[in-house]
């Protein structure tokens, strides 16, 4: 693990404390992949914290606002980069298992099987507050199957679609629910999956829904026009095992789906211009368990797994080709889940990445990406992954030696 940079401060909480480690030569790591002089991406450990109010179960980012969720009652907010705490949000139900920002608002899910509304404030001076609580105690009042509008089991995944104001909500129950912000009601409702619902992603450009599930399959769902219903145009199944997130590269030019399964892989599908259709592009790997989080930023995805590291894969403009850059390891659990926002400076693209682990650490990665000299050729690339994957089976650190054995006979016996 490498040393938290030097303007990093201390959160005035005493449920948190920083780790320092032995300090090394110097705390930039160059990418596995790339060993010339001049790598392309290079990744730095800014802050890595450790939490007593147990597993981070979500992390959001948002106008320079970082909040977490985990099995506490409380949202912990922090300022970025390097995560000096300014406060919390407090909520009378814990296990916030997912969590969304978007502008001055915050989308939190909790134990209660409720979604919560806070309306939060950047400047330090004026306090956050809460708006709601989904569903509101009135709608009971109004329909009388009230279970139809609250969820059954817990609320695995949030999303929001921007234009027309509509929170998307996935559950253990199998179900998605759709909650019109603005009037604070349910707006539909149906069963999405025959297993766990584990993420759900709209497109902004278009509104379709996509959503995952640990029966093994990805859905692509549309509003049908002029109602509140919605309607099922595609199903995604490539492999039996369960898929545990989602996430959609969008531009201009492209439109690419990825999807983390718990074998490892990570799927991909490109839309096409003039169908629409999603076809299979392929998968990465590189991950030796299971993947449980994903965040996608342009041309690069970021990784999570329970492998205990992060990998940082890029997307050649306008083709299918990926490159693993980076393999962030620092962790010593699997990575529960992940966050990241473009850090821009004049001379190179950058990013912020924050992590937290099942071995109930939070840390805050620091990744700058240079422009390419040259190309790698994919028989290259592909020699120098193999050569990587061995290297981490020796050096990684893990749980224990029983689980790492366990593991991997579960994964020769599949």
């Amino acid at each position: 693990m490498l040393e938290p940079d030097s303007q990093f401060s201390r959160p005035s909480s005493p449920s948190m404390i920083s780790l320092v480690p032995p300090s090394p030569e110097s705390p930039w790591t160059l990418s596995p992949l790339h060993t010339s002089p001049s790598p392309s991406l290079l990744h730095h450990c800014i802050a890595s914290l450790y939490r007593h109010e147990g597993t981070i179960y979500s992390i959001a980012v948002s106008r320079g606002i970082v909040f977490t969720g985990s099995e506490s009652s409380r949202i912990r907010v922090w300022r970025q980069p390097e995560c000096t705490e300014r406060g919390n949000l407090k909520a009378s139900s814990g296990e916030v298992r997912a969590i969304l920002a978007y502008g001055s608002m915050l989308f939190t899910t909790h134990k209660d099987c409720k979604i919560r509304m806070w309306n939060v404030s950047v400047s330090e001076n004026q306090r956050s507050k809460k708006i709601t609580t989904l569903p509101r105690r009135s709608s009971f009042l109004l329909i009388p199957r009230k279970n139809s509008l609250q969820h059954k089991d817990c609320i695995s995944c949030l999303a929001y679609y921007h234009a027309e104001g509509l929170l998307y909500t996935g559950s253990w129950d199998k179900t998605v629910k759709v909650w019109r912000v603005s009037d604070k009601r349910c707006f539909d409702s149906f069963v999405a999956h025959e297993d766990n619902v584990n993420a759900v992603v709209v497109n902004q450009d278009d509104g379709c829904v996509f959503t995952c599930s640990s029966d093994g399959s990805v859905k692509i769902w549309r509003r049908v026009y002029g109602e509140s219903s919605h309607t099922l145009t595609m199903t995604l199944k490539f492999q039996p095992s369960p898929v545990n997130a989602l996430a959609l590269s969008t531009s201009p030019n492209s439109c690419v789906l990825y999807s983390a399964s718990s074998d490892g892989c990570i799927n991909f599908w490109e839309k096409e211009k003039m169908s629409g259709r999603f076809n299979h592009g392929g998968f990465l790997q590189g991950h030796r368990f299971a993947v449980l989080c994903l965040v996608a930023i342009e041309n690069y995805v970021f990784s999570g797994s329970e492998d205990t590291t992060i990998r940082v894969w890029m997307r050649e403009e306008g083709s299918c080709f990926h490159v693993c850059l980076a393999v962030l390891d620092g962790h010593r659990g699997p990575v529960r889940c992940l966050s990241a926002c473009l850090e821009m400076d004049k001379v190179v693209m950058g990013f912020l990445v924050y992590s937290a682990s099942l071995d109930q650490t939070f840390k805050v990665w620091r990744i700058k990406v240079f422009p390419q000299e040259k190309k790698m050729n994919l028989e290259d690339t592909e020699k120098s992954d193999q050569k990587n994957k061995i290297m981490e089976y020796e050096v990684n650190p893990v749980l224990s030696p029983s689980w790492v054995e366990k593991k991997l006979q579960d994964s020769q016996l599949h």
